[in-house]
């Protein structure tokens, strides 16, 4: 299971999103979630098949947020799947074994039923405070975030808030691995936002 995951959002870089994508994965993000709900299926289309080239050739991996008939037809390896989305069991009959499933989640009673689901993995959060949850989903900050992740069957990645400079912290609650945008997509250098995301995550006991 991958470790750092890019989250995308292209309005807010200030360069060509193809371009922050490619220098995070060189820094050492090994997930990238095409994440642009505003864009046609089209033109989402057509995004994935870039990235799909560019993380292909870094060997990370490709998941599109929601739409599943895009994912399939850029030859991803997942869909990402909130909610409200299709139910995990029904994309995997539709799209196979190997095709990585994740859901979002807000707390744990959340992540433990994703495990009935067959999701490959749950991105939990928000961890901290974050603008693009704000006045939607309370943070859940790293004591609760800990007790959540107890007894969870299915790797967790978090996400909301997280930084290079609270990446351990966040690690040593025991999750799998982090999701970020802002963190990524805003700096001035996604590579070397990066390497400072797997450093930190190098300081706790299990990260690689």
């Amino acid at each position: 299971m991958f470790k750092l995951m890019l989250v995308t959002d292209r309005r807010r870089t200030t360069r060509p999103l193809t371009e922050t994508v490619r220098m995070a994965l060189a820094g050492g993000a090994d997930a990238v979630q095409l994440r642009e709900r505003d864009l046609s299926a089209r033109e989402l289309y057509d995004l994935a098949l870039k990235l799909r080239e560019i993380t292909r050739e870094a060997g990370a991996a490709l998941i599109v947020n929601q739409r599943l008939d895009v994912a399939l037809a850029a030859g991803a390896d997942g869909v990402h799947l909130g909610w409200r989305s299709l139910n995990a069991a029904v994309v995997r009959k539709l799209a196979g074994e190997k095709f990585l499933v994740g859901l979002s989640c807000h707390d744990g009673l959340q992540v433990h039923s994703a495990e009935g689901t067959r999701a490959n993995y749950a991105l939990l959060g928000p961890v901290f405070h974050t603008p693009s949850k704000e006045g939607l989903v309370r943070p859940i900050g790293l004591g609760p975030l800990k007790e959540m992740l107890s007894g969870a069957k299915i790797p967790v990645l978090a996400i909301g808030g997280i930084t290079p400079e609270n990446a351990a912290q966040v690690m040593e609650t025991g999750v799998a691995g982090l999701a970020a945008i802002s963190a990524l997509i805003d700096s001035e250098d996604p590579a070397a936002a990066a390497r400072a995301f797997r450093k930190g995550m190098r300081l706790t006991n299990g990260a690689r």
